[in-house]
């Protein structure tokens, strides 16, 4: 289907579950103070509708609630309170958990409601009947309390499978209640886009405002939710960075991506998808996930290229192997260098770091370099601050602000049971490298310390014996550390290679060291990243 063909609603809603379904992920768990820094960069970006967590469920989420009626102060989403509808043979007037949802005090209210007649009978212990009298009392309510109120209709593909005829009343009885959506779930993950498709299209029929809510057990959560909006739901949910138990919900980042640049649907105030991948990053340091660098859109890989191949076609126009600017969601395009590289690859690298005057045998010659490097096992795709110091080292351009004279570290055990390391640097400045004259001059600096390991104390004894001559490397953190053995079947003897990733000025830079001694390999790129931190800064 061309995408001049597909029909889908005008307007398109964003409904944000990351606060309550996302936080659901194992592993996964967020302070009140997390809870309100998301929403402020929720709202900041433009998501319509963000839901907070579930009131009187538990004391965080409550807490959340009461705090955010005045923090942090949102000025175009509407905060969601999540609850369940009232207990059976109840009524929603004096059901307590109602009354959170009430004491919340969220212009919206979303109930989640069973729409499968397995579940009302196994899980809820009631009858389909009492069922629908739940989702109406408590929805009549809630309207009558002045909130909107939307309903999250459980189970609903599983249950429309089984019981397509209860599932349609469940949705029915919402709607004739006051719900302003009727909110599709595929709480299990299972469905496929042609039967998202099928189910929402006959669903649409009732003429009820539908919404699409998709966990990811198949890895279609995205294209479910696609599927759906073109079969006619008006409100999409998702999980920024698709966080949420089991494999997680529909990535909200890629909706949008989609949605915005696909159907060329409005779903974000105008400017703000320039902040997308911004927005996902952030929100992943607050959880505290690493970032999906495959994550579509926003990923650091996105807009990487590593072939020759596409790296000549792009620079005759980038068009021609990216879907889009990557720039439309704030991210950038990269150029890998590897063995499967060309001169354009390098030509690219050179000029993205600031070297345009790389003529095409230099990057010949760069080309074959790296290939004789990487048969030793290093590798410069992941390690781009290491290339620009090869590159720097095969013209003929400083390097390093500073010669390390020797360095060494040892650990050893005392008699009570206790490790203890110790490392030793002693360097001194380059001769006219920036700042020597003003911060100690070029005498050599030799420093002591100890760590929580040989390679921790190695980086304590160098910043110790650098920070004198260059104290802008107080600004420069070593923010990850990773290590790959190299040599499948070898023992303590293996090839290993250890990546660093270092952070200075928001700004995330790696390097790469490799030899059969993990120190050694750890020291080359744990060197190599202050060294690159600061000619980078020069």
């Amino acid at each position: 289907m061309t995408e001049s063909r597909i029909t889908v609603p005008s307007s398109i809603t964003l409904f944000d579950t990351t606060l309550r379904d996302g936080a659901q992920q194992e592993g996964l768990r967020f302070s009140v103070e997390d809870k309100l820094r998301i929403a402020a960069l929720l709202d900041g970006l433009g998501v319509g509708l963000i839901e907070g967590g579930w009131p009187g469920a538990n004391p965080a989420d409550t807490a959340f609630f009461q705090r955010a009626r005045t923090e942090p102060e949102l000025h175009g989403s509407r905060l969601v309170a999540f609850g369940s509808t009232r207990r059976p043979g109840s009524r929603a007037a004096d059901d307590q958990l109602v009354a959170a949802l009430r004491d919340a005090d969220t212009p919206v209210v979303c109930l989640v409601a069973k729409a499968d007649s397995r579940h009302v009978e196994k899980a809820l212990r009631t009858t389909a009947a009492e069922n629908l009298a739940m989702i109406a009392d408590t929805v009549t309510h809630l309207v009558g309390q002045g909130r909107e109120v939307m309903v999250d209709c459980e189970h609903f593909f599983d249950g429309f499978r089984y019981d397509p005829d209860y599932a349609l009343e469940v949705v029915r009885t919402a709607a004739e209640a006051g719900a302003s959506t009727a909110v599709l779930c595929d709480t299990n993950g299972g469905m496929l886009p042609s039967m998202i498709s099928e189910i929402v299209g006959a669903t649409a029929e009732l003429g009820v405002p539908l919404g699409i809510h998709c966990h990811n057990d198949t890895g279609c959560a995205v294209a479910n939710s696609l599927a759906a909006v073109e079969a006619g739901a008006s409100q999409v949910q998702g999980t920024i960075n698709g966080y949420g138990e089991r494999t997680g919900n529909a990535d909200l980042v890629t909706l949008i991506g989609n949605l915005e640049t696909k159907y060329h649907l409005r779903v974000l105030p105008e400017g703000q998808l320039a902040h997308l991948s911004g927005v996902a990053h952030a929100i992943g340091e607050i959880a505290n996930q690493l970032p999906q660098a495959r994550q579509p859109y926003a990923g650091r890989s996105s807009f990487a290229h590593k072939a020759g191949l596409h790296a000549s076609a792009i620079r005759v126009d980038p068009d021609l192997y990216q879907h889009i600017d990557p720039a439309v969601v704030g991210n950038d395009m990269r150029m890998l260098v590897s063995g499967m590289s060309g001169r354009a690859n390098v030509l690219l690298k050179a000029s993205e770091l600031g070297f345009d005057g790389l003529t095409r045998d230099q990057a010949g010659e760069l080309v074959d370099l790296v290939k004789r490097r990487e048969v030793d096992g290093y590798s410069y795709e992941a390690a781009d601050g290491s290339f620009e110091l090869l590159l720097r080292d095969h013209l003929g351009m400083p390097s390093s602000a500073f010669e390390v004279l020797f360095w060494q570290a040892s650990s050893h055990q005392t008699g009570d049971g206790e490790v203890i390391t110790t490392a030793v640097v002693s360097l001194h400045p380059t001769a006219g490298s920036p700042g020597v004259e003003s911060c100690g001059g070029s005498a050599a600096t030799t420093v002591e310390a100890t760590g929580n390991g040989p390679v921790h104390a190695l980086d304590q004894a160098l910043r110790g014996a650098l920070i004198d001559h260059f104290p802008q490397i107080a600004a420069c953190h070593l923010t990850d550390y990773r290590v790959r053995i190299l040599d499948d079947g070898h023992g303590t003897d293996a090839t290993v290679r250890v990546l660093i990733d270092t952070e200075i000025d928001q700004q995330i830079t790696a390097t790469v060291g490799v030899g059969t001694d993990i120190i050694e390999a750890s020291w080359e790129a744990l060197s190599d990243a202050y060294r690159h931190a600061l000619i980078s800064r020069s």
